[in-house]
């Protein structure tokens, strides 16, 4: 496993570099692998990403400036935040076998490149990516707006029990090269559509409660996306609104892709271990968020995943 130093110097060598993202974007890899094209444009690198086919309105913005023209042929290939070589995009899987780095932070982080970085403890990819950044030279205002996209983001702007003093330090450290940062915020935390409040009062309607009303199992059904035509954009980030709810401890978000495939989205307190429990189902993440993806009727799906949860929780109860 790399330092961050080995890390920067290994960039140093790139060049002609494609950089990847995972499939169903958030801003941390968006703004990763953003902030690091960036930085190796800033150094007299060629450097693009890899069109994502699923950025959102929000995401699309700090992505497009760094697309990779049509019939681009990298010589290096790096991928930031992707946990395992799974969650590639299908325009990504041909390069599968090619990842010339890898930079991640999350526990479950399967190290599939030839070289490879990760920082479990780190809230954001983009902490880690802002170190390496800083080996590499100053950090400019073109790099340090898509890394705040991505700590802010993965930390639900500073909300989130995984922010830690660290995670400030970057912050602030952002915030003085005069980004702005006020638009991120409105954009990305304090602006919701219409048809957002639609799928929020929707999907907590008929939220079920299990466990002593500890676990909650929220569900958006393909049905409920047509019905209110809601985009990829008004499902954004659809995994927080569960955390809120009061007793609540495990929030598990049933999000149906395609008929019958369900991406789940554990959001936890420190009873449950959502890794532990993602990974019986062949996703991970972090302790306090993970993911996995389950193919079954949504009953069939909605019994699985909790008991995954009751077979990592010892005293927890699924008693309907």
């Amino acid at each position: 496993m790399l330092t961050v130093s080995q890390t920067a110097e290994l960039l140093r060598s790139f060049d002609n570099v494609l950089i990847l993202t995972h499939v169903r974007p958030d801003g941390d890899t968006v703004g990763c692998a953003a902030a690091l094209c960036a930085g190796l444009r800033r150094l007299g690198k060629t450097a693009y990403l890899l069109p994502n086919p699923e950025l959102t309105d929000t995401t699309a913005p700090y992505f497009a400036p760094y697309a990779a023209p049509e019939g681009f042929i990298p010589d290096k290939v790096v991928s930031t935040d992707i946990a395992t070589a799974g969650l590639f995009p299908e325009n990504a899987k041909p390069y599968g076998e090619r990842v010339d780095l890898a930079i991640d932070h999350h526990p479950s982080f399967e190290s599939f490149g030839r070289e490879n970085i990760v920082r479990p403890e780190a809230a954001a990819c983009g902490e880690l990516i802002y170190d390496i950044l800083a080996q590499l030279g100053p950090i400019t205002p073109e790099m340090a707006l898509p890394l705040y996209v991505a700590v802010s983001t993965d930390t639900g702007c500073f909300a989130y029990a995984n922010t830690t003093a660290q995670t400030h330090a970057v912050a602030a450290a952002l915030l003085r090269t005069g980004i702005d940062y006020q638009t991120v915020n409105k954009v990305f935390f304090r602006t919701k559509s219409r048809k957002r409040m639609q799928l929020e009062a929707a999907i907590l309607n008929e939220c079920e409660f299990y466990d002593g009303d500890r676990v909650a199992v929220l569900s958006v059904p393909l049905s409920l996306m047509e019905r209110l035509q809601a985009t990829e954009t008004d499902a954004e980030d659809l995994s927080a609104l569960g955390p809120q709810i009061e007793g609540v401890d495990c929030a598990i978000t049933m999000r149906e892709l395609r008929p019958d495939v369900w991406k789940m989205s554990l959001r936890t307190g420190e009873r449950v271990n959502a890794t532990e429990v993602c990974r019986l189902l062949g996703g991970g993440g972090h302790a306090a968020a993970a993911g996995c993806t389950v193919e079954a009727p949504w009953a069939q799906a909605k019994r699985r995943i909790l008991d995954a949860v009751a077979q990592v929780v010892p005293d927890c109860r699924i008693d309907n």
